[in-house]
């Protein structure tokens, strides 16, 4: 009974028009973004000029291409996000945007934004669609490719990753910091006493109280009345409202718009269609499938396996940090990947010191000599960042001579140390990592790490 229901809800066939109008809409946000990511001089000062990348736990072998080259994936990503636009070679061009752009986000986590991870996984997603088979340049060289209906779930999985990011968002906001103390917040509303007409008001205490609240309300909910006919339009114009004005406040970059484009794919078969029709009258488009080819393929036995195991992954790797104990924003221990969007305000100082183990001889290192603004910010507050560190400044200081005017010191096998306070969501800065440990000896890996600190309340 179960299995035969799966099969009616997730295999019965549905106009392909939604599909369809989403590939447009995502491959254009795909291109501006990738434009804009070059325009902005961000290939530069992300993926060239840093000396030191932070690697994701089993990806450290990725790495950056030499120099100039590293724009290459990028034109590949401006080419197949248009490609993806127009419907060219679509699923060459999807899985072309797919590796490229994940491969560019693996090789240095102080870069990781959530909406990074989630149009990976929307560009994987789109390579197992067939979006191209109407209004596409491919439908057009192969006629015999277009079809007027697709399965149910071609949509319903953009639907659920979607949902998967508004329900787990709006879950992590059930926590004392955000519904009971309105941070992080407070904090970040003072920086806006500026804005014309309404700086005053951000700087009002039940101000914040009143966005973190609506904000926990609308990511739990705002997927159900999106599902729902009746209720859609006024939850689509709530969408609208939310993420401009999330985007008028805060530096999230084009986080909000990839949303509010994205949540299109809700709205019914009627509405599309109608933006499709639209479409094709403006570029002549022949608006007649031949009989033959309406109806889709049967569908291959091993879909229904692979979506089980997407659902299953995407559902339980938020939940991973039930797992460890102590603070989740403290530890950061099963942090990423689990959809908590602007949930913390951290700050942290560390101070490095090699020091030669035979000797006790120490020299305190000046982080800017290896690391970008960004990267010492990021890595103060992220113990797995902090590990990486003291390794490679394990590697870049063992067997080296320093000198002064007394004396020289040769570094063998140094042991490297560090002292790191740290503050959360406004509280008084707290140790993180004590000076104790030499972190060359600890593990990496992804186990609790007992050498953190705990979090006072």
């Amino acid at each position: 009974m179960i299995n035969q229901r799966y099969k009616l809800d997730f295999f019965k066939q549905k106009a392909i028009a939604p599909l369809v109008m989403f590939r447009i809409i995502f491959g254009a946000m795909l291109l501006f973004s990738s434009v804009r990511f070059i325009a902005k001089g961000w290939v530069n000062t992300q993926y060239i000029e840093p000396q030191f990348y932070f690697g994701y736990l089993g990806f450290e072998w990725i790495k950056p291409l030499p120099g100039n080259l590293m724009y290459i994936p990028f034109v590949l990503m401006v080419l197949a996000a248009l490609f993806i636009l127009l419907g060219f070679m679509y699923r060459y061009s999807a899985f072309v945007f797919f590796i490229c752009f994940t491969y560019v986000e693996l090789i240095d986590k102080s870069n990781y934004l959530n909406h990074y991870y989630f149009l990976s996984l929307m560009s994987f997603l789109m390579v197992l669609v067939p979006a191209n088979r109407d209004f596409s340049i491919d439908a057009k060289l192969f006629p015999k490719i277009r079809r007027e209906v697709t399965y149910a779930w071609h949509t319903g999985i953009l639907k659920f990753q979607l949902a998967v990011v508004y329900i787990f968002a709006g879950i992590a906001k059930i926590n004392s910091d955000w519904l009971f103390e309105a941070q992080p917040l407070k904090i970040w509303l003072q920086a806006h006493h500026n804005v014309p007409f309404v700086g005053s008001l951000l700087q009002e205490e039940w101000t914040a109280y009143f966005f973190s609240w609506m904000g926990c309300v609308y990511d739990l909910f705002i997927v159900f009345f999106l599902l729902n006919k009746k209720t859609r339009p006024i939850a689509y114009l709530a969408v609208i409202f939310f993420h401009v004005i999330t985007w008028l406040l805060f530096p999230i970059g084009v986080f909000p718009w990839v949303m509010i484009f994205s949540t299109t794919i809700f709205f019914g078969t009627k509405f599309h269609q109608q933006l499709l029709n639209g479409l094709k009258s403006l570029f002549k488009w022949s608006k007649k499938i031949p009989e033959k080819v309406k109806n889709m393929p049967s569908p291959k036995p091993y879909v229904r396996y692979g979506l089980i195991i997407y659902i299953a992954f995407q559902i339980l790797v938020p939940l991973r940090f039930l797992a460890y104990p102590g603070n989740l924003y403290w530890n950061e221990e099963g942090f990423r990947f689990s959809w908590r969007v602007m949930l913390m305000h951290k700050e942290g100082n560390a101070t490095f010191y090699v020091t030669d183990k035979s000797t006790g001889r120490t020299i305190e290192v000046d982080n800017t000599d290896f690391l970008t603004v960004r990267q010492e910010d990021q890595m103060a507050t992220q113990p797995d960042m902090i590990l990486q560190f003291a390794k490679m400044l394990k590697e870049e200081y063992d067997g080296k001579t320093f000198s002064n005017h007394k004396q020289s010191i040769t570094l063998h096998d140094p042991a490297v140390h560090a002292e790191v306070f740290v503050t959360l969501n406004g509280r008084s800065s707290q140790l993180f990592i004590d000076k104790k440990h030499d972190l060359t000896t600890l593990p990496y890996n992804l186990k609790h790490r007992e050498w953190i600190v705990p979090f006072e309340k």
